[in-house]
């Protein structure tokens, strides 16, 4: 018996004992009615006795063990321990300190991933603070050793440290944004606007950053304005100026950054595609992680700080909508997020 209930142990412990006490009834039979009367009354006795037994001293156990398993779960467990234990004690408990190891293993998982992760995101973000830091301080010694004299140097070292300074700045804004972002603290915007206006508002901004490095900007064929979604106009603004910024960055020179967007029912679909290094597979998965660079040196060239996709995967994901990445390795890459329509145009 799997999961006997105290009715089920008491039977079985009444029976065995009834028939050593009445030796011989279960092989020969019972032919002496005063015999089957002693045997009646003695499973009978039995059968009561064990099983006051077993609701005093282990059903109450039992009970009192579910009830410390489940407060640990739910406040309200008062009711729910009168109603599952009342015909199969051992088998709820079972189920219960099962269900419980289960729980807690996914727990002691979850603080290990999260204690991996810690680590991680304070070796990253100890590294990145890392390189400005040793720039600033050996610019301003060199400076105090006696460069001083030399205006042309003076200025030289005084121009690295402060863009060693700016990168920093940059790095904290990062981390503050990412942090509210992942607390829920800052909270959504929405208002109602053409989203074709924005993204041509930020070609125009970029216009000249990408003209220094050869690359053009502009949208897909059959792209008609408007495109009026509901959103945070100013987190959106910051979701594109990071894309279309990373399109000029790894993008090759005499070739085009174009926005495409199209149509999905109740949402719009805004991709930005370049024809820049591509991307490997194996990095896609990774992309959007908090400090992941594909390739490290480049990007720390470029002046990024490797929280400007993460930052934009939170904002839209904030959204309740979506991000994706393809890319093909020397062809280019397209990422593309969904916004919601306006319903009110």
């Amino acid at each position: 018996m799997k999961n006997p209930t105290p009715a089920a142990i008491s039977f079985l412990a009444a029976l065995l004992i009834s028939l050593l006490l009445v030796p011989g009834t279960w092989v020969l039979g019972i032919r002496d009615w005063r015999m089957l009367l002693f045997f009646v009354f003695s499973f009978l006795a039995t059968y009561a006795v064990v099983l006051a037994a077993v609701k005093h001293f282990i059903y109450r156990k039992i009970k009192l063990i579910y009830k410390i398993i489940y407060t640990l779960k739910s406040s309200k467990f008062n009711q729910v321990v009168s109603d599952k234990l009342s015909e199969d004690p051992l088998g709820e408990v079972m189920r219960e300190v099962q269900s419980w190891a289960r729980e807690k293993g996914g727990e002691i998982d979850q603080a290990q991933v999260m204690e991996t992760y810690r680590k991680e995101f304070l070796g990253n973000v100890s590294h990145e603070l890392k390189t400005p830091i040793f720039n600033i301080q050996g610019y301003i010694h060199s400076l105090l050793d006696g460069e001083l004299d030399d205006k042309e140097l003076t200025r030289h070292f005084l121009n690295k440290a402060a863009k060693s300074a700016d990168r920093m700045e940059h790095l904290v804004k990062d981390l503050l944004a990412i942090s509210e972002l992942e607390s829920g603290s800052n909270k959504l915007d929405l208002e109602t606007f053409d989203v074709y206006e924005l993204i041509q508002d930020i070609i125009e901004a970029l216009e000249f950053k990408a003209r220094e490095k050869d690359i053009s900007l502009g949208f897909k064929h059959g792209c008609n304005p408007p495109f009026f979604v509901r959103a945070d106009k100013k987190k959106i603004r910051q979701v594109f100026v990071n894309l279309i910024t990373n399109s000029i960055k790894y993008g090759k020179a005499g070739t085009q950054t174009l926005i495409g967007l199209y149509d999905m029912d109740k949402n719009y679909l805004i991709e930005v595609s370049d024809h820049g290094i591509g991307i490997e597979e194996e990095h896609l998965s990774r992309l959007f992680e908090r400090f992941y660079r594909v390739d490290k040196a480049r990007a720390r060239d470029e002046g990024g700080t490797g929280l400007g996709l993460a930052i934009v995967k939170h904002i839209i994901e904030a959204h309740n909508q979506t991000i994706n990445v393809r890319s093909t390795p020397g062809i280019g890459s397209t990422f593309g997020v969904t916004l919601s329509k306006a319903l009110d145009k």
